[in-house]
């Protein structure tokens, strides 16, 4: 940055513009306000003292950093200055080492506020001083300086009698800029000043680094800000501290860096897992067999996992190109592999559709032509073995098995239609015989329980003879009366079963020899009882006991034959 003092042409546009040659230099002696206050940069530029020569504020070649003084350049020549007033052309001289600057009218106010009347006087032989203009021309009071805090970075840097700002740097010094318009004081703090605006810079990026939110580029961009500012710069200041500064937010930088690079590879893991998910589904949902898949729904589940796939590569972490190239070819190829066996599916699936069509249009057309047959029962048995082979033929298409299975039933349901018909007619005619069963059934029921067994056979042979008289019943009726009259002749029959039993001669002379063997046996153990000491004695006895048990039971036996 090289140090640059502005020419009077390029302070005057900052300053008041002055009615008289007489307020020009009264109004140059007062202090100004810091013109750089007004623009928009926001730098604080120093408040000019009252003394000649009278400048404008330093301007830098930096942006908003201003930091050399005018007063270096060589006085301006009378003939470059303008005269304000035809009248006072001894004014135009300047006084030795200052510069007046001129005025642009073309710059004055819309509405100029007219100055006081200035009393008259000699005509100057030369231009007094501002002291004595001072008391001369009261001009209107100038804004009032803006106070700016007190820096302690002023102490790293000194003023020389030229009014050179120095700024300590390691064990020597380095020149800033130069400030003549005021006091030593004014010029370090001035110059302190932007270096406290640096160092707050490096604090607020130094906070804003520790900020999650804030990225590591975004941090690298201002660190890049930082360093130019930071490089030789103008200003006095701790150049230390700031240079410690900086390199603690570029190792906060390279921290920030790695911590963003260990964030990135944990979420393309989770990422990765992601995937891995996705493309494992879908290689389970291709590696079903082709008569087990649910077509529709898995169908459905691989687009729901190719839109997640997508929306991962929108809004997730970003794969290395190898990872990711081995995962879609995973992908894709499980998308294919299940697109084909779709495919296959279903081109069988036809075939088979169009087999099944030729085979229920063949049952249909038999169905169609039985239809009007009025040999009822043989035709019935005919629906019967269509239905089962309609069972076996398989589905065709869903429009095709509905129209062909109402043409099937519109027939089957028009037979058994005109069956019933005929059928209803004859239950009518049947109504009367149900009457004569119905008695011939409560005749029946007289029978039981049987006592006399000859007897109840006699009676059962003629209601059985009149049953068959009576003829036919009512379809509804016939299973009800026909097991009532099987229950009396179940009955009959089980009690001449009962009595053969007992009157078998071969049962009865079992039951006789087993009578008189048991009838042996317990006289034998009787007189073995009489003779025996008192130790077999107990043991026999307990024979004898179970040997008349058993001879009881058999004289009962016997008794039932008529022994």
């Amino acid at each position: 940055m090289s140090d640059h003092t502005p020419t009077p042409d390029e302070t005057a546009a900052a300053e008041p513009t002055l009615e008289t040659s007489a307020d020009e230099a009264t109004q140059e002696t007062q202090p100004t306000a810091d013109p750089a206050e007004a623009t928009p940069s926001g730098e604080d530029a120093p408040t000019e003292a009252a003394a000649p020569p009278v400048e404008a504020a330093p301007v830098d070649e930096e942006p908003g950093l201003p930091d050399t003084i005018p007063g270096d350049s060589e006085p301006a020549t009378p003939e470059s200055l303008e005269t304000p007033a035809p009248e006072e052309p001894e004014a135009a001289p300047a006084m030795a080492g200052a510069e007046i600057p001129p005025v642009e009218e073309a710059e004055a106010p819309a509405a100029p506020v007219p100055a006081p009347a200035v009393p008259a006087s000699p005509k100057p032989t030369a231009i007094p001083s501002p002291a004595a203009l001072r008391k001369v021309v009261h001009a209107p009071a100038a804004p009032a300086a803006v106070a700016h805090p007190h820096s302690d970075s002023a102490a790293f840097g000194r003023v020389d009698e030229e009014g050179k700002v120095f700024v300590r740097e390691g064990e020597g010094e380095r020149e800033v800029g130069t400030y003549v318009a005021g006091s030593h004081d004014e010029a370090l703090q001035y110059y302190a000043r932007k270096y406290d605006e640096i160092y707050a810079s490096a604090e607020l990026l130094q906070q804003r680094m520790q900020l999650p939110e804030v990225g590591s580029r975004e941090v690298a961009d201002g660190l890049k800000t930082l360093k130019e500012q930071a490089t030789e710069p103008k200003v006095v200041g701790d150049l230390a501290a700031l240079s410690s500064r900086v390199q603690e937010i570029e190792a906060g930088l390279a921290t920030k860096r790695e911590q963003e690079q260990a964030d990135r590879a944990a979420a393309r893991e989770v990422a990765k897992g992601e995937r891995e998910r996705i493309v494992a589904e879908a290689e389970k949902i291709a590696g079903q067999p082709s008569e087990k898949v649910q077509w529709k729904q898995s169908g459905a589940r691989m687009r729901e996992l190719l839109e997640e796939w997508k929306q991962h590569q929108r809004s997730g972490a970003k794969l290395d190109k190898p990872s990711e190239n081995e995962l879609w070819q995973r992908f894709s190829h499980a998308r294919n592999r299940f697109d084909k066996a779709r495919r296959v599916y279903f081109a069988q699936l036809d075939e088979t559709h169009a087999e099944a069509k030729s085979a229920k249009e063949e049952l249909v057309a038999e169905a169609e032509a039985l239809q009007g047959s009025t040999d009822w029962g043989p035709t019935a048995t005919a629906y019967k073995r269509l239905m089962d082979r309609w069972r076996k033929a398989g589905r065709a298409s869903r429009a095709d098995d509905d129209a062909l299975w109402a043409r099937f039933k519109a027939a089957q349901d028009a037979f058994f239609a005109a069956k019933d018909e005929v059928a209803a007619a004859e239950d009518e005619e049947y109504r009367a015989n149900l009457a004569v069963k119905e008695q011939l059934l409560a005749d029946a029921q007289q029978i039981l329980p049987v006592k006399d067994l000859d007897q109840a056979k006699a009676q059962l042979r003629v209601i059985q003879d009149k049953w068959e008289t009576a003829g036919k019943v009512p379809r509804g009726d016939m299973d009800r009366v026909e097991k009532g009259l099987r229950r009396i002749e179940s009955a009959v029959r089980e009690a001449e079963d009962k009595k053969w039993q007992r009157t078998n001669p071969e049962v009865a002379a079992r039951a006789s020899s087993l009578v008189g063997q048991l009838q042996d046996k317990v006289a034998k153990l009787e007189k073995q009882i009489e003779s025996a000491d008192d130790n077999k004695r107990a043991r026999l006895q307990s024979e004898l006991e179970s040997a008349q048990s058993l001879l009881k039971m058999a004289q009962a036996g016997l008794d039932e034959f008529g022994g």
